[in-house]
Parts: structure tokens; C-alpha cells; sequence
């Protein structure tokens, strides 16, 4: 029984801290993830927000990737609902050209932020002429996918054309987000970290196995602490609240101030607004890897991609430390089912 283990930095700004601290935090951590064996560092893309500092992932790729030796990097994700496919293509092309069989380019159809940023994001923008999603997917995997072509000033092309391109996922929690993943042939990471619904992870995941044979990549939220009880105080600063509008707009997000926030920037009255229940894994790395264990048992994953919703700096490396340091290289049934939770 094994998995590889990759991690989702948001550069969180702790208390005290300013931007530029979490920034330099988020390439520390980069560096150390590294030098612990975890296989991907990913970094998240949030907008108008002053406890994250992560609005450009791509910015942060090309930073890292110059200060790291072979870890692969990338963003988790860009969300593609703000931003020209080919625009996207051109800078994970000129990424995977610094950087060959290093760059992954995580995609995600949420905005990023609450409508406020939204529409900043998306000014000048003829709505009405936008293309779905699932169009707009298709056509960067088609500017992706183009070939190098000789000089020619009327062919269209997202240089520069890279030796290896970036790697290709898609971030969702949907049926229809696997199914899209799988007809253009891309990965497929299943958010946990914001629906922990154990029953739609099961049946996602059987589509995306009938459908695929890429591998199964679930992201779990994590806090790993030196003791259980340790490990619990951290837990109570995580929130996840959903909200849902009169005009059918939802949204997953961390407090519910923000909540409040979300419904008067999208002018629409809120008809539900609650806490939703975490399905955080938390405890011991040993606790927590058997947790890991029993969710790779039951459902055949291949990858986890660890968020660690801790702001404080020196809580969050030891989290990540000892998660990387304590991976088990077996796990019994009988140690499986004595820990398992979520």
C-alpha cells in the first residue's frame, strides 16, 4: 500500500506578518517540501484577500522553480473563468520551457475571491460572448497542444512551444468536472479539501476509473501535530462555510463573515448560509497517515495533495515535517481500521 504525498500553499499571512513575509515563507517551504520527498508544491490562486498572498500562481511558479532543483511545481489552480485561454497557454509554456518536466498547470472553475474581485477580474470582458467553461478548457488544451511550426506570420501558436509540456489537471469536486477531465484526456484532482463528502468522492471516483486510466488524486485539508491534543487546538481556527444565493449562485468559503460578504457583493439575498461540517484529517503523523492509509484503501488513490489550513508559520512546517517524516511504508488492515476516521 503506498501513495505519493504533494502539497497546496495559499501563502497565508499569519498574524503580525505582512505579505512579503508569507511570500518568502511559501518558497522556504517550497525549498524544505523538496528536501522532505514531497512529490509536487502547488500554490493556490485567491484575490482580495489580506490573509493570502497567492492572486498569481504563475508568478510564484517561475520564483520557485528557479530556487528548487527537481520537485515539480505548479498552481492549484488557475482559475481559467477570469483569464484568455491562450494568455494561460503562453505563460505555462514559457514556464515548462524554464523548467521541462517540472511545470503542472492546475486548473479550477471557481473565482478565486468573492464578486467584488470577480468583476475587477473580468472588466472590459463582453459577457455575453464568453465561451463555458468546458469550451474555454477545451480550447487551452488545444493552444497546449499545438506543435512548433516553422516561421509563418498568419499561424497562430502559444509560444514559447515548450520540449515537454506543462502537466495538465483539472481541480473540481463533480461528476461533470471528471468527466471533462477525462474526455480531453487530463488529470484529475478531486477537491476534498473543500467537499469532504465521502459518498461523492466514491462516486466521482468510479466515473473517472471508467472513463481514465490516469492515476486517482484526492486533496485532503491535514494538521499533523506533535500530539492529538496539539493537533485538535490547531483544528478549531479552520472554517468552511457554504452559502447559497437567490439567484443560484454557491460558494465555499472561510468564515461566515464572508459568507455575509460573498451575498452583498453578488447583490443577490442569501436563502442558506452554514457551517459545514470539516473533513479534516488531523493528529499524529501516525494517526494521520493512517487516516491517508484508510482513504487510499477504500478508494484506490493514488496521490495526495495535502492542504495544511494553518497560518501560524512555525505550526504549518512542523505539520508538513512530520507528515513527510513519519510516512509509514507499510500499514496493516487492523492499524487502518483501528485510526480510521473521516
Amino acid at each position: 500500500m503506498s501513495y505519493r504525498i504533494s502539497l497546496l500553499d495559499k501563502s497565508p499571512v499569519a498574524k503580525n506578518e505582512t505579505p512579503a513575509d508569507a511570500l518568502k515563507h511559501t518558497l522556504s517551504l517550497a525549498q524544505q517540501a523538496e528536501s522532505w520527498g514531497y512529490h509536487r508544491f502547488w500554490i493556490a490562486e485567491h484575490h482580495n484577500t489580506s490573509r493570502l498572498a497567492s492572486p498569481s500562481p504563475e508568478l510564484l511558479i517561475a520564483w520557485i522553480i528557479g530556487q528548487t532543483r527537481h520537485i515539480r511545481v505548479g498552481s492549484g489552480g488557475v482559475m481559467l473563468q477570469h483569464y484568455s485561454p491562450y494568455k494561460v497557454a503562453e505563460n505555462f509554456n514559457l514556464l515548462a520551457s524554464i523548467a521541462p518536466g517540472r511545470v503542472d498547470l492546475g486548473v479550477g472553475k471557481a473565482p478565486g475571491g468573492l464578486p467584488l474581485s470577480t468583476r475587477a477580474l473580468q472588466n472590459g470582458l463582453h459577457q455575453d460572448e464568453k465561451a463555458s467553461f468546458a469550451d474555454r478548457l477545451a480550447q487551452l488544451d488545444n493552444w497546449l497542444s499545438l506543435p512548433a511550426a516553422e516561421e509563418d506570420e498568419d499561424a497562430l501558436r502559444a509560444t514559447p512551444i515548450p520540449r515537454q509540456s506543462a502537466g495538465r489537471f483539472l481541480l473540481g469536486a463533480s461528476p461533470e468536472s471528471a468527466l471533462l477531465a477525462a474526455q480531453l484526456d487530463w488529470e484529475f484532482v478531486f477537491a476534498a479539501h473543500l467537499n469532504g463528502d465521502k459518498a461523492l468522492l466514491g462516486k466521482v471516483l468510479r466515473i473517472w476509473r471508467e472513463r481514465s486510466q490516469r492515476d486517482a488524486i484526492v486533496a485532503v485539508q491535514a494538521i499533523v501535530a506533535s500530539t492529538a491534543a496539539e493537533a485538535d487546538e490547531l483544528a478549531t481556527q479552520v472554517e468552511i462555510w457554504a452559502v447559497e444565493l437567490e439567484n443560484g449562485q454557491r460558494a465555499s468559503v472561510a468564515s461566515e463573515a464572508m459568507a455575509q460578504a460573498f451575498a452583498r457583493q453578488a447583490g443577490s439575498p442569501a436563502i442558506r448560509i452554514e457551517r459545514r461540517e470539516l473533513s479534516l484529517l488531523k493528529g499524529t503523523a501516525e494517526n494521520v497517515h493512517a487516516q491517508l492509509a484508510a482513504l487510499q484503501q477504500e478508494f484506490g488513490i493514488d496521490e495526495f495533495i495535502i492542504d495544511t489550513p494553518i497560518a501560524e508559520r512555525q505550526a504549518r512546517i512542523l505539520s508538513l515535517r512530520l507528515l513527510a517524516g513519519s510516512r509509514p511504508a507499510t500499514v496493516t488492515a487492523d492499524f487502518v481500521a483501528e485510526h480510521e476516521a473521516w
